[in-house]
């Protein structure tokens, strides 16, 4: 998958959990419900973005 495309749909994944977790806070879904899926979306963007330039070793 292109670098670029994988961080865009990283990034619109956080603005829709983010959306989610607006909606929790207004009580109209449940908070535990929207927060481990806001957490899951900004830990695999952090992951990907340290993970991508990594020395894996010669072969």
């Amino acid at each position: 998958m292109n670098v670029s495309l994988k961080i865009i749909l990283l990034l619109l994944l956080i603005i829709i959990s983010f959306l989610m977790n607006i909606l929790g806070l207004m009580d109209l879904i449940p908070l535990l419900l929207t927060s481990p899926i806001l957490f899951l979306s900004l830990f695999l963007f952090i992951y990907s973005l340290g993970n991508r330039n990594r020395f894996r070793g010669f072969k």
